[in-house]
């Protein structure tokens, strides 16, 4: 029987979703896939089993990936189209749009995109049939390799033997494919190619590089609009942009990808961050270490990190010589700071021991994710870990979620976040996971627990997992719709057991502690590039590397500015007298470009009255003030971290 989540109607098997939703009454124009049994799928997918229906729009996150699938293969008919040598290779959807890998050895220029934005449009309005079909994997690989598509074929010949593989057909084109896809290309209204960038085949720099083409597309001429209009008012926040325009950091092609160079602005910020970080966990009880950059593989064995993360570190010395010393940069710091719990034996009583913990980390990530300050190689992180008994886990936990959505709210990001309950993927126990099955089980259900009794809203992201337990992700997205994490809080039930973290409980006995690994503010880097998007460069008055910009308007003025500058430096503000020989609005203009928060203007007014001229961009022209009541406005709004 097929049971619709928007409908009553329970119809027969052995028809396809298409005509069985519009037999129940529950097809609209609006409906372009569904999901039968949780997975997504065609509308011509025929159910022949008992199946529970949801009909998909654009509205709906799945339904904008199978329209976005779709548009990637109309960008894949035209490219074959107009340069039938290019090699196709994969073109899935993404969170904000889709992209296609292609082999060619032509570049892909401006006027190219051009030209296959003009070929797309042919196929959507020739309006080609959709068609699903399947061969046998030895059938498969021949009927790629007739059409020369040497990535195609490598991909099926990594399936398994006796697999059935699936092809999309549309007009003159075929793809390798799981699917879903829509009805048909007319359905793809409007779309934008945006953007032509390199990635390595598989992701791996080994491999080729491939171009790839970037997309967007939707249903209807408004929504591409209004969309294009985002991406333009996301170009002028982006990080990357004004981080480096404002003087915040800046990258070196010698120093290497993915390592910035933070310069005297961004530096101060995250100085700032880092301090008020430290006094908020020591007023939470938690105990300040400070760890080695690097250990012995040795350490790393323990702890599982070398068989899992290898990959993922920088390794000083051959990692399978055994009879030579190696070290590797540390890529988290938990078995470091363990090793002070381990210092002695360790009683109940003693119990929470929250260490915590300014750690620079180490990744290896791969040369296309760096990005800014986001996605980078070596990071600075607000790490904990807290080791606790058992019946402390609740309390301890709620603790973490509190401080960390303490901290994003107050440097203005928590409106903005997510929480995903990351969780193992049981189908893939061996390959990324250590312990049981009961173990990971009694983990998450801990973790569901408590996340339950807080009233927390969370999605679940299966697989997303750390290898030693589940965790609670706080996830943000940067201006361009891109999701990364910036706090994570993680239950850990084995690690302990790995490093004979053993306590000695009030009845005697010895007994296994359990871990939260947490950060707190995450990682500052990635903290600050969102900041300067969310804020669009001007920072709250608190952490703005420069606070207040005193201007005279002539030289007469100057020695009031630099007493008023003073007095202000001495309530503790960062403040820059602009002394340089210029008009007033030259200095007024500069001030806002490099968006300091105050400008102080000075001149026979101000010094008649014993006052000052206060412009603020955030609250606009304030007109004249006493200088009295202004120090007691600026640092009451540095006291109490005004947004």
């Amino acid at each position: 029987m097929i049971r619709f989540a928007n409908g009553n109607y329970e119809g027969n098997c052995g028809v396809t979703v298409y005509d069985a939703a519009k037999e129940a009454g529950v097809l609209t124009r609006e409906v372009i896939a569904a999901k039968v049994n949780g997975v997504p799928t065609d509308l011509t997918t025929v159910l022949d089993a008992d199946a529970d229906v949801e009909l998909l729009t654009f509205d709906m996150e799945d339904g904008k990936h199978v329209f976005w699938h779709t548009a990637a293969h109309v960008l894949a008919q035209a490219v074959k189209r107009l340069y039938p040598e290019v090699k196709l290779t994969i073109g899935p959807a993404i969170e904000r749009g889709f992209y296609y890998d292609f082999d060619s050895e032509m570049p892909f220029t401006a006027d190219t995109m051009k030209a296959l934005e003009g070929e797309m449009k042919k196929i959507v309005k020739e309006n080609h049939k959709i068609e699903r079909f399947t061969l046998p994997r030895a059938e498969a690989i021949a009927f790629m390799q007739e059409r020369d598509e040497p990535y195609k074929v490598q991909l099926i010949e990594e399936l398994p033997e006796g697999e059935t593989i699936s092809f999309y057909r549309q007009g003159d084109f075929v793809d390798l494919c799981a699917g879903p896809h829509l009805f048909s290309t007319g359905m793809v209204k409007a779309f934008k190619l945006t953007q032509c960038t390199g990635a390595y085949w598989k992701g791996d720099q080994n491999n080729k590089m491939l171009k790839r083409i970037y997309g967007v597309a939707f249903p209807k001429k408004e929504l591409l609009n209004a969309h294009l209009e985002m991406l333009e008012e996301a170009k002028k926040r982006d990080h990357n942009k004004i981080g480096r325009e404002l003087g915040y950091f800046t990258t070196v092609d010698c120093i290497g990808q993915g390592l910035p160079v933070l310069m005297p602005k961004g530096a101060r910020v995250i100085q700032l961050l880092q301090r008020w970080v430290e006094d908020v966990e020591q007023s939470k009880g938690c105990l300040l270490t400070k760890t080695p950059l690097m250990a012995k593989r040795d350490l790393y064995k323990i702890s599982g990190h070398w068989d899992h993360y290898l990959d993922g570190m920088f390794i000083l010395g051959d990692p399978y010589d055994e009879e030579k010393e190696c070290f590797a940069l540390r890529p988290m710091t938990c078995p470091f700071q363990y090793q002070v719990y381990l210092n002695k034996q360790r009683s109940y009583k003693e119990l929470p021991m929250r260490l915590t913990e300014t750690s620079t980390l180490f990744r290896n990530e791969d040369s296309g994710e760096m990005h800014g300050l986001i996605r980078v190689r070596q990071f600075t992180i607000s790490e904990g870990h807290y080791i606790l008994r058992p019946d402390q886990l609740e309390d301890e936990f709620r603790g973490c979620l509190e401080l960390a959505k303490y901290m994003l709210d107050t440097v203005g990001l928590l409106e903005d976040c997510t929480f995903r309950f990351s969780q193992w993927d049981p189908a893939n126990p061996n390959n990324k996971y250590e312990g049981t099955a009961e173990q990971w089980e009694t983990a998450q259900a801990a973790m569901k627990k408590i996340l339950d009794d807080i009233g927390l809203e969370y999605s679940i992201g299966i697989d997303e997992a750390a290898f030693y337990g589940p965790k609670l992700d706080i996830q943000y997205r940067n201006v361009f719709g891109k999701e990364d994490t910036l706090v994570t809080i993680q239950i850990d039930m084995l690690l302990a057991e790995r490093f004979g973290m053993y306590y000695v409980d009030k009845d005697g006995q010895k007994k296994l502690p359990y871990i939260i690994h947490r950060t707190s503010l995450g990682c500052y880097e990635r903290t600050l590039a969102y900041m300067l998007e969310h804020f669009a460069g001007v920072l709250p008055l608190w952490l703005a590397p420069e606070q207040v910009r005193i201007m005279p308007i002539g030289e007469e003025h100057i020695a009031y500015a630099k007493a008023l500058g003073d007095r202000l430096t001495n309530a503790g503000m960062r403040i820059v007298v602009d002394e340089k020989d210029e008009n007033i609005g030259t200095k007024i203009k500069n001030a806002r470009l490099e968006r300091v928060p105050y400008m102080l203007i000075i001149g026979d007014k101000e010094l008649e009255e014993n006052g000052v001229t206060v412009r603020s961009r955030k609250e606009g022209e304030l007109g004249l003030m006493p200088c009295d009541a202004l120090v007691e406005k600026l640092v009451l709004e540095v006291a109490t971290k005004a947004k």
